[in-house]
């Protein structure tokens, strides 16, 4: 069942956890990456930052208003933007901000009962309902966040490593 007050209780809630994420750590290893491919958890973090401002909030308002969605590059987004040269602890700052403004939007919004059916016709997806957008936005934490447990252990795994030692007891990925 579609629930706009649960999804946004998710929302709210969010922060919290990408901030016992974060702070698991060090600045030195907020930059690590696995492979040149991966995002580090820096690169993770602005990444949800941007988000907040530039997809997920711009972009349901202007499908429930039934304008344009404002155009949005990711192509090698981090990269271009140094996220990786950015601090991780203050990019989990703005993103904590960003996201208490849009909580308080949403919360006004479903005051408001909109009609969560409108779409914007989007040219790869098809039609993306403002509905579709609220849950997109609750997925995509927690799509970063397993992103984020899975450089905990890729860590724990390059330290044990680095002893000749092993994680197969925690058991498998």
């Amino acid at each position: 069942m579609f629930d706009p007050a649960h999804l946004i209780h998710r929302l709210a809630h969010a922060p919290a956890a990408f901030r016992a994420m974060i702070e698991c750590f060090p600045e030195a290893q907020s930059r690590w990456k696995p492979a040149p491919e991966h995002w580090s958890v820096t690169e993770i973090i602005a990444h949800v930052a941007d988000e907040e401002t530039e997809d997920f909030r711009p972009r349901l308002m202007a499908t429930l208003a039934g304008a344009l969605w404002p155009p949005l590059d990711l192509d090698r987004v981090a990269e271009r933007r140094g996220y990786n040269q950015r601090n991780a602890l203050g990019e989990l700052a703005r993103f904590e901000a960003s996201r208490r403004e849009s909580v308080a939007y949403l919360s006004a919004l479903v005051a408001s009962n909109p009609d969560w059916s409108i779409a914007h016709q989007h040219p790869k997806f098809g039609p993306i309902k403002a509905g579709d957008v609220l849950a997109s936005w609750a997925a995509h934490d927690a799509l970063h966040l397993r992103q984020l447990a899975r450089r905990l252990h890729n860590l724990a795994e390059a330290g044990a490593g680095e002893l000749g030692c092993s994680v197969r007891y925690a058991g498998e990925w």
